[in-house]
């Protein structure tokens, strides 16, 4: 990933912002990462065109990475909020589009490459899942499948490499796994395709035709055993003919780039144990990693294998139903990749935004694979397909189909601040603070203890509630906290407070808290509420570091606040808004109108070196609590909301850069943190800090 910022101040015309996992619109889309990927050797880049002379033969497989948000935000759990929002549901546009096209497009397999769904123990999302996967059962199109992580019941460390303990199929309790109740073998055994399961029933292998070549595709679960290895060595031994596509939930990984490939230590031991000295394998695609990368690696026979992640579930709303087809033509030995959203093109008009992308055109995103099939397969089979004698490549079919009423949504127009006081006022008592770096700051400048991050409210009785820096604790120094001139493009504050060297390992962290006594301690938000900040997290940010860092907290227990609260973490604050172990932003409170039970909203996963605007609307009107980034809605909200946040008691101050437990401060932020503001009331996007005074 670059360290260039498009969104700072005096970068020039700005590039949307990019709230989910990859690079958006000019990078994603764009030239960016090709050098990176034709280091990875074996592509000949994206193509409008098929380079085929003459009749085309080939077919296309269809791959669904992780449907995991699919299947839990499509159901009555969290309030069916794409049905509501959009009149259709993202999986099942994925499988119909299957199901309605397969003969038209050659399309004779499917492979699912697992998290089929988010919460292995919550059946409604099974039946999502199970109602997506019966359109293509209906149809006659046969797919494998195979369980992810977030499929099974116990999810171990997967940086382990081995089976001794750590969670593999070997130490499943089988009777008590829903997805091979939802999915057993005898479900897998209805499609034409199917061969056999092993004995743990999580891996399974397949074999079609196409064009008189038959293929395997061999799918292996989570954390797969040596037993389990032993049984896909042995599938793939009495099979000695046939070439192989491994699918399986982890193998390759993605630098930090989003767009290169990494390996990890799972793939390394399924390259030692299985793919390296199985030259039938020529092809692996796994999920579970955010982004797409491919590599090409060299196996014992000195032969490619071309190793492909794909996983869009950090990416705007879930993944919007991205895909890919693998479009394998014999006569033009060449693998052409497309990656395309069926479920877009079909959205009302009225509910798209930049961010809808019916395909993506990256060079890690559409690309083509050169392997010359007769040789790649010469050391197990005698090259003979059926060659056609009529016909025309298929992607470039599919593209005109699905782009040809399809217009992409134009980025909306967004103008720099004119000044610092360049944004909307909100009038009345309810602006209860907007609490920003003050003028005159310096890039650097050490921000002393009790010094004051000003609120700029001109609302009565909040006029003067600043927030004030506490003295440095155990590890922390004065100069961890320093002010900054970085800020979000659209910010029109002075700058940012810059939080470092915070470390939980230490633990180590700084804080700015609300002085005692000030009426803003005690608001609940009874009307609702619109929080908003700025927020960028360096690009050496650390999971074991950093994780859970708060961006804004309460003083005070959950477990105190007025009405019995009944739910977990009863030690923690009624307010955390925080930066996740997977760097997705959450957003939990205790409901001022039901204090029995935390509610949490999430994004999806933000990119380390860039600025993000986000914003927290909840609407007693309409009972929904629902987080913005750069002003597309996160489909993981809550629905059903309650009312406000409630205080767990009298005079609880806001806390800015850590968290609260129990006794003491926690959870430090490590970034940028730029402007803040609490309005006890929902707010249009034309009143966000974002948009500008008139």
């Amino acid at each position: 990933m670059s360290d260039d910022n498009p969104n700072t101040a005096g970068s020039g015309r700005p590039l949307p912002a990019p709230p989910f996992d990859a690079r958006r619109r000019d990078v994603l889309r764009g030239a960016a990462g090709l050098s990176a990927l034709a280091t990875a050797g074996g592509l000949l880049g994206a193509a409008d065109a098929h380079a085929a002379a003459g009749p085309v033969t080939s077919f296309a497989i269809a791959v669904l990475p992780d449907t995991q948000f699919y299947s839990r935000y499509a159901t009555t759990d969290e309030g069916q909020q794409f049905q509501n929002r959009y009149g259709s549901t993202p999986y099942a546009a994925q499988t119909g589009w299957i199901a309605g096209n397969a003969a038209a497009y050659n399309i004779p397999f499917v492979i699912h490459l697992g998290d089929v769904v988010d919460q292995q123990g919550k059946p409604n999302q099974w039946r999502v899942a199970d109602d997506a996967m019966k359109l293509l059962e209906n149809a006659g199109v046969p797919y494998s499948i195979l369980a992810g992580n977030h499929d099974v019941v116990a999810d171990y460390d997967y940086h382990q490499p081995s089976d001794q303990g750590f969670g593999t199929d070997a130490q499943r309790n089988p009777a008590a796994e829903p997805y091979l109740q939802w999915f057993p073998a005898l479900r897998a055994a209805r499609q034409s395709t199917f061969r056999e399961r092993d004995s743990s029933g999580f891996h399974e292998y397949h074999v079609f035709t196409a064009h008189g070549v038959q293929f395997m595709v061999l799918s292996l679960s989570w954390r797969i055993s040596d037993a389990g290895i032993a049984w896909a060595r042995d599938a793939i031994r009495r099979n000695p003919t046939l070439p192989v596509i491994l699918s399986n939930h982890q193998l390759l990984s993605l630098a930090p780039d989003l767009a290169s490939p990494a390996e990890t230590d799972y793939g390394r031991m399924l390259w030692d144990k299985l793919i390296a000295d199985n030259d039938q394998i020529f092809m692996t695609l796994n999920g579970h990693h955010h982004g797409a990368a491919y590599l090409k690696k060299t196996n014992n026979f000195g032969n490619e294998v071309h190793q492909m992640v794909v996983d869009y579930q950090m990416d705007y709303q879930g993944g919007n139903a991205m895909m890919r087809l693998y479009e394998v033509d014999f006569g033009a030995n060449r693998i052409d990749v497309m990656s395309f959203s069926p479920w877009v093109v079909g959205k009302p008009a009225s509910t798209l935004n930049q961010f809808d992308f019916a395909e993506l055109t990256a060079p890690n995103q559409r690309f083509t694979i050169a392997i010359n099939f007769k040789k790649r397969f010469a050391g197990f089979l005698r090259w003979k397909p059926l060659m056609a004698v009529s016909g025309t490549a298929i992607l470039p079919r599919v593209r005109s189909a699905l782009l040809g009423n399809y217009v992409e949504p134009t980025p909306p127009v967004t103008r720099a601040p004119a000044d610092a006081n360049d944004f909307p006022l909100i009038a009345g008592d309810d602006n209860y603070a907007h609490w920003r770096a003050p003028a005159g700051i310096a890039e650097g400048q050490v921000v002393q203890a009790g010094e004051a991050m000003p609120n700029i409210t001109t609302s009565g009785q909040h006029v003067g509630q600043h927030m004030y820096r506490a003295l440095p604790g155990g590890a922390a120094q004065l100069g961890d906290v320093v002010w900054s001139l970085d800020k979000h493009r659209l910010s029109s504050a002075p700058g940012s407070v810059r939080f470092l060297n915070t470390d939980k390992t230490q633990p180590r962290l700084n804080a700015f808290l609300t002085a005692a006594g000030v009426s803003v301690n005690n608001r609940s938000f009874w009307n609702g509420y619109t929080i908003e900040t700025f927020v960028k997290i360096p690009a050496d940010w650390d999971a074991r570091k950093h994780r859970w860092g708060n961006l804004l907290g309460r003083v005070g227990r959950r477990g105190n606040t007025p009405g019995g609260y009944r739910g977990g973490d009863p030690e923690a604050s009624s307010v955390l808004f925080a930066v996740s172990s997977l760097r997705e932003i959450q957003w939990e409170v205790v409901p001022a109108s039901n204090t029995q039970y935390a509610q949490t909203n999430w994004s999806g996963e933000i990119i380390r070196g860039t600025w993000y605007h986000i914003a927290i609307v909840n609407d007693p009107a309409t009972r929904t609590t629902t987080m913005y980034v750069d002003g597309a809605p996160v489909l993981r909200n809550v629905a059903n909301a309650g009312t406000g946040t409630r205080s767990q008691s009298a005079n609880n101050p806001w806390i800015i850069g850590a968290g609260w437990w129990d006794t003491a401060l926690t959870d430090g932020f490590y970034g940028w943190l730029g402007e803040l503001r609490l309005v006890g009331r929902p707010l249009p996007s034309t009143q966000w800090l974002t948009a500008r005074r008139g």
